[in-house]
């Protein structure tokens, strides 16, 4: 039989890679079948289970209806306090901050802005920051550091005391979809 086959082969293409062709091509066809088989019985299963939860969610809310408990009034003696739901918290301040008046340390830039697109598109950046849960974030004019090139609005992240600990919170402004944003020394 695999003499036969071999022969076919060769008539049509005009070479032949070796009986080993046949065992490969018999295992591709029982993986297909699998695959096909197993893709239609979790299809299968999928759609039977969503009409077992239908079925049951109605069946339970058709029961639950007809046996709403009666409320029992109770007696009480003296006062209770009224309990009433704690009060949300104030919203945080989403305004950028200064950077910290005679202070030198390390911080993690966002981004530079030239300073000739205007202190605004910063300001944004730096609100856009403080949504996304970085804190703090501030705009600094590059100008009043010597640290410094002059010219750009600095949107940073964080005050640290040294280059290691500003290094340690990029990955968190990585997290928040910051691609570039790097420590850099700030000194006035």
């Amino acid at each position: 039989m695999v003499a036969v086959l071999g022969s076919a082969w060769r008539r049509k293409l005009g070479w032949y890679p070796g009986d080993w062709i046949w065992p490969a091509l018999l295992a591709l066809l029982v993986a297909v079948v699998a695959g096909v088989v197993s893709a239609v019985w979790v299809a299968d299963s999928s759609s039977s289970a969503a009409e077992t939860i239908v079925a049951t969610t109605a069946a339970t809310s058709l029961q639950d209806t007809t046996t709403v408990p009666e409320p029992t009034p109770t007696a009480t003696t003296g006062t209770t306090p009224a309990t009433s739901p704690k009060p949300p918290p104030p919203p945080l301040a989403q305004t950028p901050v200064s950077w910290p008046v005679s202070k030198s340390g390390w911080t993690i830039v966002l981004d530079s802005v030239p300073t000739t697109n205007g202190r605004a598109g910063a300001v944004g950046e730096g609100k856009q920051a403080l949504r996304l849960g970085l804190k703090p974030v501030g705009v600094l004019d590059s100008a009043d550091f010597s640290s410094l090139h002059p010219g750009y609005y600095v949107v940073f992240f964080g005050v640290y005391g040294n280059e290691a600990e500003a290094q340690s919170h990029v990955i968190e402004a990585h997290r928040r979809g910051y691609r570039e944003p790097y420590p850099r020394r700030i000194t006035r």
